[in-house]
């Protein structure tokens, strides 16, 4: 039973450490804008010996929630002599990448940002180890000298007043890992232990965490203690600058383009009116005035037109009627015995057509040609009457 109690045992803290390191594992998280500005708040009482401060900082819930406040709080350390790495966000080129914190032999980059008590940007001045025991600097670290006899005092100077929250990006930190830096992020790390990866867990789950909602004023900023949000020496963020406002996401704009967005429908309403508008200079197609009289033009003789003007002056109303067959025969030809009146009704519609086009210089040539033709007939009117004069003279002659 003993063996089946130990294996249970290792077990359990094999899921702990898996569930830490899965809770803080947060490398691919990439948001487009920025983390709040950290919030002011005092250091609670360190609860006894051997407890070291880890600075609260801003985690993100995804695009429902934002960001949302996990508290400062006091961790035992899970051994000896090692310091604890706050995390810390970073612009990645696409977005603000979340870098996890961790427990190691040193203190490694933490972005610059200063969290306070001891945490300038560069470092831990809030204490160190010396023989296997935690030692507190008093001039960072609020420590009740009754509970915690293993304190020094030393002076720290801290040039740092900004409240940026974040390396990099637009108003960012600039500051850059030296090479001690850079050194210490390729030793041994242990994950946040399993009361850190709680605690972060219920500030992720209470509503008042939120950025959203407390609007950079979190209701907790630090707690005695990993997951004491309902203790008596909880600490209240304090009231400074300007409130913090959420920006509207993707999902509230519709996406963007987001893009499946409502943008890309309204872009394809928009489509149509667009064709819609070169149909209007369209319409025109269907000319009442001018429909097909254009196309048989060809068809007709050229000869012929200059034989049927003559009679287009006969009366002003066929000229603003368009419709040619009206017009043609009878009202105007009184004369049906000639072999031209066949030919007649074809003519008359060339002549309405080209005269609405050209209104003033179209009787003059109408005129010329008329009185041509006019001349033309007159020979054929003289032979008529001969023939009829010399009927009579015949018949004169037999009496």
């Amino acid at each position: 039973m003993s063996i089946i109690r130990s294996i249970r045992s290792s077990l359990f803290v094999l899921a702990l450490i898996a569930i830490s390191a899965a809770a803080f594992g947060q490398f691919s998280i990439s948001v487009s804008f920025a983390p709040p500005e950290l919030p002011v708040y005092e250091q609670p009482l360190c609860p006894d010996n051997g407890y070291l401060w880890t600075p609260g900082y801003w985690a993100y819930a995804g695009d429902d929630d934002g960001y949302y406040w996990v508290p400062g709080t006091w961790v035992m350390a899970p051994e000896p002599g090692l310091l604890w790495t706050p995390a810390y966000w970073s612009w990645g080129g696409n977005g603000y990448v979340f870098n996890d914190g961790y427990w190691g032999q040193q203190v490694g980059f933490y972005g610059g940002v200063s969290y306070g008590y001891g945490y300038y940007g560069d470092g831990y001045q809030g204490g160190r180890w010396q023989n296997g025991q935690f030692y507190y600097n008093r001039s960072a670290s609020n420590v009740n000298v009754t509970n915690v006899h293993n304190v020094y005092n030393t002076t720290i100077i801290n040039n740092t007043n900004t409240r940026v929250s974040y390396n990099g990006g637009s108003g960012g930190i600039s500051a850059r890992p030296t090479a001690q830096q850079e050194s210490v992020a390729h030793e041994r790390h242990i994950p946040p232990v399993a009361a850190q990866t709680q605690h972060a867990q219920e500030a992720r789950s209470n509503p008042q965490q939120r950025a959203s909602v407390n609007h950079g004023t979190p209701s907790v900023a630090a707690t005695p203690k990993p997951g004491a949000f309902n203790d008596h020496a909880a600490v209240h963020a304090k009231a400074t600058g300007t409130p913090y406002v959420a920006p509207v996401r993707a999902a509230a704009q519709p996406p963007a383009n987001a893009p499946g967005r409502p943008e890309n429908n309204a872009a394809r309403t928009d489509r149509p009116a667009s064709n819609n508008q070169p149909e209007t200079p369209r319409a025109p197609t269907a000319r009442p005035s001018q429909p097909e009289p254009n196309k048989p033009e060809p068809n007709r003789p050229p000869m012929a037109q200059p034989e049927r003007q003559p009679e287009t002056n006969r009366s002003p109303a066929t000229q603003p009627n368009n419709r040619p067959e009206p017009n043609r025969r009878e009202p105007n030809r009184p004369e049906p015995n000639r072999p031209e009146a066949s030919q007649r009704p074809m003519t008359p519609a060339p002549s309405q057509r080209s005269q609405p086009e050209r209104t003033s210089p179209a009787p003059e040539p109408r005129q010329s040609a008329q009185q041509e033709q006019r001349a033309k007939p007159e020979p054929a009117k003289p032979e008529q009457k001969k023939s009829q004069e010399e009927k009579p003279k015949q018949n004169e002659k037999p009496q």
